[in-house]
Formats: structure tokens, C-alpha cells, sequence
């Protein structure tokens, strides 16, 4: 996760965070991704930005051209998903359109809609509902249409103002010129208005009217922001999938922009290694995902692949824009495909090369290949408590689930006899077993518990070579053990990195396994030499406290509660006080 956050983009986008299940719990928008995404893992936060936090387990983000486009995104992936951590924009609210009604006297208005009725002529949505008031107001002055509602029947006083056509005035009214100079405006031919505004803002500013310039000024902007162009909804309503695809020598992500209704709900998204060709990979991979789901109304890819090879495979569904709208959502695909392709680089193919050189050294030594290595190391304290742990590491990845936890039975704190019992049972198991053998074992220690190990596996007749990690008087690894020869390495090199790793893992789950016995052993053996506390009563403590102070600072009462008579009750505060 901190890696990934290092690599955030700094553009626009939205980002949705993932539990442990893989389900969207909130949707957020950012007008610079790092930025945002990054504020959730640092500093303080109210208590339920925390409990948000500690459910986290992933993120996903897709960028956009502009924070405009970021909040219309934001708006459809929380309709889709209804995150649990989102209240605003799940409920009935929706953003605002601005609407030329079906009527026989139209009227410009400002409507909300959750769900869009293709056969309305609208425009928008607008996340700035202000913005979307103070343009409406504009059109009104400029392009009227009809006001008054319902249609009086002698003329309103719009009609006077030259702000209504005046449909109560006329027996017949042309809204058509009005409608058409209204739509090319909101689709965003405004200069001819932005002009006029400006001249009127600064002649008003001149004649000292400054009330009347700052209102000038309002609708500048209003207009700026209501006719930004944003691409993540279109008005013609169809389902619409925008596909590209961005390809390295090694790798190839694929991304889907997925438009429904004509709104950017979801996303797709892949990164595969390919072998051959990548624009037949590419096609392949999108053939075998179309099987699987139902086909929009159209496909809408770049210019990458050549028309007629996507026709062979999608027919009369394939669009492959120039210009327009279409175009932009289709470049916007590609975008988040090269993020994707440079974000895996980093995060996961960086790492796989680093890796294979470490292994690669490893390989060197023994001169054979190494995929599956098991690591062992010991723990007591003073004798007490003695065990083993087991960590698996295979195929480039630790295997947890065939990790170890070994109860010592014939030593209590010689570690070269600990190291012999763990591999005697560990190998003779396997052998009975008929499971794989590791290609490598690993020791936690030095000279002696690398020659321990090597009385086992000689007994077995086995042929796996030992490495022991020597540590230094820190108990920080400085090299390796083979047979009686040491070697010291660079802590720079990247067969230490990946034997410090290999050290560092053994240990935590070791010392994490013994503190447990430990403190179940130590928990127990006060409660053994109590007088009258035999194996059912012990149990019932051991039920009813967790732990030897809740035992201590509980009252004769919450003792007796549990079926525990005076007497003993007197012998438990005198014996563990």
C-alpha cells in the first residue's frame, strides 16, 4: 500500500477504496490524486474517518481530464456502487440538469432527475448547482422562451420585461431560433456571450458601478463553470464501452471505460505479460472478455487497431472515433492504461527483476535451481518454553499456509539438539508422506546448527543442501554458513536482501509462536500449586478471566459466581497475590 501511494498521479481523478473482500466501501474525488489518497494514511482523523481506515485493505483509482469531470464520475460510481462509508450523493439527491421541457410552449428550467428519461432534452449534470441557477438566469435574459407557468391569459409581466416570448400575448410563438442559440450555447459555443459580458463588466467597472460589474463578474464565471466541457456523460443515453491498451517489451495493460445510459460508471482494467504480438494479444484477450458479458450498443476503440480486424470480431458494433467526444473518452482510456502499465512496472515488475537477481545469486552457490525453501529456528527462554517455527518460501512468494509450529519434546535449551528434532520429525514426515522436498533449508544459526541439520538430512540419505543465517552479536544477519565455511556479506548485495528477508520472517513468526506458549505456560503454572484448584475448576477460571490481574482484582462475589467455594477462593488471592 505505501508503495502504491508513492506512485499516485497528481492529476484529477476519482478513487475507491476496497475491503479485504474486494467491495467498493467509499468513492471520493480529487483534484490531485496523490494528494488526497495520501491524507487518508497520515496525521489524525475523526472516528469514522478511522474506522473507514482500518477496513481499507486496497484502492483503485481512475484518472480524469478535470476535477469537472471528477465530480460527475464520483456521482455515477456511488449511484452504481452505494458505498458503505458515502452519505452524500447516495440518497435521492442527484445533480442538477438544466432542461428545455417537451411542451408546446417550452420552458427553460432547472431539473433534477436520479434516474434520466431518454425522450427529455437535457444538459448537463452539473456538480456546481449555483453555477447551473446563475446560467439558467442568463439564458432567460438572453434567449427567452416561455415563464409564466401555466400560461396566463392576458400578458405577465416577463412579457413586458422582454424576458418571455409571450405565448399568452400570441396565438403562435417560434421558440425554435431560442432552443437552437440555448444548445449551442450549453454544448459550448459562449464566446459571443463571454464577449459581451466582459465589455459590459468593464464598462460598468469604469462608470464606478461596482455592484453591477461583481454581478457581471458572477455570471463570467457561472457560465465558465456550467459550460466547462466534461465528457464522463453523454446525452444520447446508450451503453458504451471505451477501450485501449498501452504495452511495454514484457507487459500490457488493458483498460475499459464502461458507459451506461450514457454515464462513465465503472471501469475494467488489467495488466497481463504477453509473448508474442501485442495487438493479438490485445484482440484475444478482448474476444474472450466479450464472450463473457453482453456486448454494449457500441465498442468504441482508438486508433491502435486496424478497423477492419476489429470488424472481423465485433461486426457492425465497432466505433473508431476521429473526433469529438468519443474521441476524448477513448484517449482518456489510454491514459489510464499508461498509468496502469507504469504504476505495475513499478510496484510489481521492478520488484520481479530485483528478485530473480537475488535468487539468480542464490542459484550461483548451490548451482542448481531453487523454487522451494523451507526455513527453521528455535526460541526458549532459560528452558521454558521451547519450540520451533517453520516458514515456507515458494515459487517467489512466502506460502503462510504451509508454514510450521513444532512443540519441542527432547530438549529444553540445547538449540543443535532443538535444530535435530525439528528436521527429524519435519523429514521423516515428508518422507512418509511422499510430499516434495524443499530444494534448499535454511537454518537460523551458525556452524553448529548448520552441522546438527546435516546429521538429519544424512540420516535420511537425503540430497538438499543446509545454508545457515549467521547473525552478528546483534542478532542482525551478516552472512551465510555452508558446511564449515562462513561468508560475510555486503549488506548492498541482493543475495543479503533476500536472506535478511528470509531471517526477518522465521523470526517474527518464531518469537510471535513462543510468546503465546509462553504466556499460556506461565498463565497456567501459577493457577497449579493453588490448594483445592483441580483441572475443572482451573478451567472454569480460564474460561471466565483472560488473564492472571482480572483473576487478581476480581471479587469474592464474581469467584463464588462461577461455583467457587470460600476456601479456595481464599487460597487463589493468597496465591497469586
Amino acid at each position: 500500500m505505501k508503495e502504491k501511494l508513492s506512485i499516485l498521479p497528481t492529476e484529477p481523478g476519482c478513487y475507491m477504496m476496497l475491503d479485504q473482500s474486494g467491495e467498493v466501501i467509499y468513492v471520493g474525488k480529487a483534484k490531485n490524486l496523490k494528494n488526497r489518497v495520501s491524507s487518508y494514511f497520515r496525521g489524525a482523523h475523526n472516528a469514522k474517518t478511522e474506522k473507514l481506515i482500518s477496513e481499507i485493505s486496497d484502492f483503485n483509482y481512475i484518472v480524469t481530464n478535470s476535477e469537472q469531470e471528477s465530480l460527475i464520475l464520483e456521482y455515477n460510481l456511488i449511484k452504481k456502487y452505494a458505498p458503505l462509508y458515502n452519505i452524500r450523493l447516495i440518497d435521492d439527491k442527484s445533480y442538477p440538469y438544466l432542461e428545455i421541457t417537451n411542451e408546446k410552449d417550452p420552458m427553460l428550467v432547472v431539473s433534477r432527475y436520479i434516474e434520466v428519461d431518454k425522450t427529455k432534452t437535457l444538459f448537463g449534470p452539473y456538480p456546481n448547482s449555483k453555477s447551473a441557477r446563475e446560467t439558467l438566469k442568463l439564458l432567460q435574459r438572453l434567449y427567452p422562451l416561455r415563464r409564466c407557468n401555466p400560461v396566463d391569459s392576458k400578458p405577465c409581466l416577463y412579457y413586458h420585461m422582454g424576458l418571455c416570448l409571450g405565448p399568452c400575448a400570441h396565438e403562435k410563438v417560434d421558440y425554435k431560433p431560442n432552443i437552437e442559440r440555448i444548445t449551442r450555447f450549453l454544448k459550448g459555443d459562449t464566446k459571443e456571450v463571454l464577449n459581451e459580458l466582459e465589455e459590459r463588466m468593464k464598462q460598468a467597472s469604469e462608470d464606478l458601478e461596482f455592484e453591477r460589474a461583481v454581478e457581471y463578474r458572477d455570471m463570467i464565471l457561472a457560465v465558465k463553470d456550467t459550460t466547462e466541457k466534461q465528457i464522463m456523460t453523454l446525452n444520447d443515453y446508450k451503453d458504451r464501452d471505451f477501450i485501449s491498451f498501452a504495452y511495454n517489451e514484457d507487459d500490457m495493460a488493458i483498460q475499459i471505460l464502461m458507459m451506461r445510459q450514457g454515464r462513465i460508471l465503472d471501469t475494467h482494467k488489467n495488466v497481463i505479460s504477453y509473448m508474442t504480438d501485442p495487438y493479438e494479444t490485445f484482440l484475444t484477450y478482448i474476444k474472450n472478455y466479450y464472450d463473457k458479458f453482453l456486448l454494449p450498443d457500441e465498442l468504441v476503440f482508438d486508433q491502435q487497431i486496424p478497423f477492419k480486424e476489429l470488424q472481423m470480431y465485433f461486426k457492425n458494433k465497432v466505433v473508431v472515433p476521429k473526433i469529438g467526444d468519443k474521441k476524448k473518452l477513448v484517449d482518456l482510456a489510454h491514459k489510464n492504461a499508461l498509468e496502469d502499465l507504469t504504476h505495475y512496472y513499478k510496484l510489481y515488475r521492478a520488484k520481479e527483476e530485483k528478485l530473480g537477481e537475488q535468487i539468480e545469486a542464490l542459484e550461483q552457490i548451490f548451482d542448481k535451481k531453487i523454487s522451494y525453501i523451507e526455513v527453521f529456528d528455535n526460541a526458549h527462554l532459560f528452558g521454558t518454553a521451547p519450540i520451533s517455527g517453520m516458514i515456507v518460501w515458494k515459487d517467489y512468494h512466502f506460502e503462510r499456509k504451509m508454514y510450521r509450529k513444532f512443540h519441542l519434546k527432547t530438549t529444553t535449551n540445547d538449540d543443535y539438539q532443538a535444530m535435530k528434532e525439528v528436521l527429524y520429525r519435519r523429514y521423516q514426515r515428508l518422507l512418509v508422506e511422499k510430499q516434495k522436498l524443499p530444494d534448499l533449508i535454511c537454518v537460523d544459526g551458525g556452524k553448529g546448527q548448520v552441522s546438527a541439520a546435516y546429521e538429519v538430512i544424512q540420516l535420511f540419505n537425503l540430497d538438499i543442501p543446509i545454508l545457515g543465517l549467521k547473525k552478528d552479536k546483534y542478532h542482525m544477519l551478516e552472512g551465510y554458513v555452508i558446511q564449515n565455511e562462513v561468508t560475510i556479506l555486503d549488506k548492498k548485495s541482493p543475495l543479503y536482501q533476500f536472506l535478511g528477508q528470509l531471517s526477518e520472517e522465521v523470526h517474527r513468526f518464531t518469537i510471535t509462536f513462543h510468546q503465546k506458549t509462553k504466556n499460556r505456560k506461565d498463565y497456567t503454572s501459577v493457577l497449579d500449586n493453588i490448594p483445592g484448584l483441580g483441572p475443572t475448576r482451573k478451567k472454569k477460571l480460564l474460561a471466565s478471566f483472560k488473564s492472571i490481574d482480572d483473576i487478581k482484582n476480581a471479587s469474592t462475589e464474581d469467584l463464588r459466581s462461577i461455583g467457587l467455594p470460600d476456601k479456595v477462593i481464599k487460597s487463589i488471592k493468597e496465591g497469586i497475590s
